[in-house]
């Protein structure tokens, strides 16, 4: 049997095409997402630049900068790149999920003995270095400052040194490699994440419409998961007024008899990551026992 008829379904020609960072950091969260969501990828050989999500979905490896043309020619129907990469291609695309990860924002920066303190004090014909033009311009457009584009794809913070340019607009995470160079942050034109976008035409199409709704939902239950623990202890029957005060959970714990012992009850409640540790410290000032603290797979809304 051919590849093509181990593809096809009853009422799809074909599985739903999603293109995905074929290097970095954002390829290996991207695919790890996608795994803990029930779709591994199932390359055919190394090196493969396509590999099976499951029996709907089909991933195709490029560029993340080149996802948002990609899905705009209709040669993918989703994707995962940067909200940075997205606004800089100025296709024509819609975002269906923040996957969170891969946080960043695309600044203006100057020497750091600039007297610059905002976009806005940048002069008439200023020179700007960056990989983002469109972005760019788009924003000192909107200042009524006409500038001029110093392209570059890497490195941009040694620009304003050089005599290059003036300033730089770059992408920063921590703000350390600004720092570094001499140069200091004035302002954010953009906030990044990954996201998760599709293109218009599979959004308006009623059938990959609710494929591309159902895999939404499942990435965003693994990453509203990760941000959860379980948690299970025996708490005196006494006490459960306060208990509830301490593990509210979703909608309040779960309170589950304990045999032999009218005196005990278990709770369980879903409770914040980062606030584990200081949850079992007020529990145990309540005289609870037994805790149990565990991961979570999936949390659905």
């Amino acid at each position: 049997m051919s590849s093509e008829a181990n593809d096809a379904r009853p009422g799809q020609d074909r599985r739903i095409r999603v293109a995905l960072p074929n290097k970095g950091r954002l390829s290996e969260r991207a695919l790890d997402l996608f795994e803990e969501a029930g779709l591994k990828p199932e390359f055919r050989a190394d090196r493969a630049l396509m590999a099976s999500l499951g029996d709907d979905f089909q991933a195709i490896f490029v560029r993340a900068a080149d996802i948002p043309e990609y899905l705009a020619d209709g040669a993918a129907e989703l994707g995962v790149t940067g909200a940075d990469l997205v606004a800089e291609s100025g296709k024509e695309i819609e975002e269906v999920l923040d996957l969170g990860f891969g946080r960043c924002r695309l600044a203006l920066a100057v020497r750091d003995e600039s007297s610059i303190q905002a976009a806005a004090d940048l002069p008439p014909g200023a020179r700007v270095a960056t990989s983002f033009p469109r972005i760019a311009r788009r924003h000192f457009e909107s200042l009524g400052i006409p500038i001029e584009i110093a392209g570059v794809s890497g490195a941009a913070e040694i620009a304003p040194h050089l005599g290059v340019a003036d300033v730089i607009v770059d992408l920063v995470s921590t703000g350390s490699t600004l720092r570094v160079n001499g140069l200091r942050e004035v302002e954010t034109l953009l906030h990044s994440s990954a996201r998760l976008v599709a293109s218009r035409a599979a959004m308006g199409d009623a059938g990959l419409r609710k494929a591309i709704d159902d895999l939404s939902t499942a990435l965003e239950s693994v990453l509203r998961a990760r941000a959860k623990r379980y948690l299970m202890a025996n708490v005196p029957r006494n006490r459960l007024e306060e208990v509830r005060e301490v593990i509210p959970g979703l909608s309040g714990p779960t309170i589950v008899e304990v045999l032999d012992s009218g005196s005990w009850v278990a709770a369980h409640a879903v409770v914040d990551a980062d606030q584990v540790y200081q949850t079992i410290a007020r529990l145990k000032e309540l005289g609870a026992e037994g805790i149990l603290v565990t991961r979570i797979e999936r949390l659905m809304p």
